[in-house]
């Protein structure tokens, strides 16, 4: 059967594959779809986020998302709740829908409300035994159950930042490669490189064509501010992309707070604070110290001097801004276990989700 204008009402809080089985399942019934992202303004995941969310995962050209704000109180007893959620319901609807799709007990009442049939899909959540309720509650069981955009907002982020030749990357591969062999959630667990080091290899291969010029080295290139600023910004976009479709954690190696110091290092000059605008976005940053690490110098980096005072930059730059960071120290298996315990301890803070507005069943 093929309903005229069908529609779904959630909080969406966070979505989960239930939800995009609902709105799948009414997209097929219908020729015309209406999901409505009703949020009230207690929770912490801003409705455009979520709205917008459900319009990547769902971009049939017949379904429409809304979003509404509905802050009325949740009492499936009270007239007046119910007249009041059907206001604001309505009030996202462009014209009458003749069938409602739910998983939810109230669906019927509110299809009634509405003058329209119900449709109910999955109510026992037999296909998809997930709710939000329970994602808010252990993101990491539930996300197997999460799109690639959820998933790229949730995934902790993990930064290893260091001097050159101390080890960051060895230990960010590591990293990732055990948290992969805890295995379920954890196998997409994922490393995203420094692009610093593919964005210096391209300039000086455009250096050394420019001037037909082979023998052209690193010491002849001229670094800028726009060189800094497409680092950050490439390998932030990479890091994005990767979070969509890893693990609970994103493994980087390096990232635009370290990028800054570079900028620092090259140009002489403090970084533009716009390099830390993202800084929120990563939730732990482990420093690899350089004692008893030797240096290795395989012609792209700077000397061994420069260690010391890039490491001393990259503590007293955390520091200031006040950045969850720890150092690793010993060798590399000690630095491994450091840093796995301070992913663990990361992830039993958990995630803060603000608690919806209270159900009155009565």
């Amino acid at each position: 059967m093929t309903h005229r204008h069908g529609l779904v009402i959630g909080k969406f809080y966070p979505p989960h594959a239930g939800h995009h089985h609902l709105i799948d399942t009414a997209a097929a019934a219908c020729d015309r779809l209406t999901v409505i992202v009703a949020a009230s303004t207690v929770e912490s995941i801003p409705l455009a986020l979520r709205t917008a969310w459900l319009r990547e995962t769902h971009p049939q050209p017949h379904v429409e998302i809304v979003p509404v704000v509905d802050d009325h109180e949740v009492d499936y007893g009270s007239e007046d709740a119910w007249d009041a959620h059907v206001t604001a319901f309505r009030g996202g609807l462009s014209a009458p829908v003749d069938a409602v799709f739910s998983s939810e007990a109230y669906g019927p009442e509110l299809a009634r409300r509405l003058d329209a049939g119900h449709v109910p899909v999955d109510p026992h959540r037999g296909r998809f035994p997930v709710s939000g309720t329970a994602v808010r509650d252990d993101p990491i069981a539930g996300w197997p159950f999460l799109s690639p955009p959820v998933r790229g907002h949730l995934a902790r982020r993990v930064v290893i930042v260091g001097a050159e030749s101390t080890g960051t990357t060895t230990l960010a591969r590591a990293l990732a490669a055990h948290l992969a062999s805890r295995g379920g959630a954890w196998t997409a667990t994922r490393c995203v490189p420094e692009y610093g080091r593919t964005h210096t290899e391209e300039k000086l291969a455009a250096a050394r064509r420019a001037a037909n010029d082979p023998s052209l080295w690193l010491d002849d290139l001229t670094w800028t501010p726009a060189d800094f600023t497409l680092i950050a910004e490439r390998h932030l976009a990479l890091e994005d992309a990767a979070a969509r479709t890893g693990s609970p954690v994103l493994v980087c190696d390096t990232d635009a707070f370290a990028t800054a110091l570079w900028y620092e290092r090259y140009l002489d000059e403090p970084a533009p604070e716009t390099f830390h605008r993202h800084n929120d976005r990563h939730h732990l940053w482990i420093v690899t110290d350089p004692s008893g690490i030797p240096f290795e110098q395989d012609g792209w980096r700077d000397g061994e001097s420069i260690r010391a005072w890039m490491s001393a930059r990259f503590h007293d730059e955390l520091e200031r801004r006040a950045l969850p960071h720890i150092t690793v120290t010993g060798p590399h298996e000690s630095r491994l276990t450091q840093a796995t315990a301070a992913v663990d301890a990361l992830l039993e803070k958990g995630w803060t989700f603000a608690p919806p507005l209270p159900v009155n069943e009565s």
